[in-house]
C-alpha cells in the first residue's frame, strides 16, 4: 500500500513542476515553408517524412480498398454446394 502512495507522490510532482524545459517556437518557420508558392501541394511540402507518409497512406487505402470490393464480390456469388 505504501508504494502505491509514493507513487502517486512522485507522479504529481512529475505534472506539477514549475521548472521547464525553454522550447523554442517554430511556428514562424513552418509557416514560411508551407505558405512558400513553390509548385508543391501542401501535404508534400514537409519534406521526404510527408513523402513516405503519403504513400504509405495511399498504399494502405489502396490495398483496403481492394480487399473491401474483393469480399463484397465474393459475398455476392452464389455459394457451390
Amino acid at each position: 500500500m505504501r508504494n502505491f502512495l509514493v507513487l502517486g507522490q512522485r507522479i504529481s510532482r512529475t505534472f506539477s513542476s514549475s521548472s521547464r524545459a525553454h522550447v523554442q517556437n517554430r511556428v514562424p518557420e513552418k509557416q514560411k515553408i508551407f505558405q512558400a508558392d513553390n509548385g508543391l501541394p501542401v501535404h508534400l511540402k514537409g519534406g521526404s517524412g510527408d513523402l513516405i507518409l503519403y504513400r504509405i497512406t495511399m498504399g494502405l487505402t489502396i490495398a483496403g480498398s481492394s480487399m473491401s470490393i474483393y469480399h463484397i464480390i465474393m459475398a455476392c456469388r452464389p455459394k457451390k454446394e
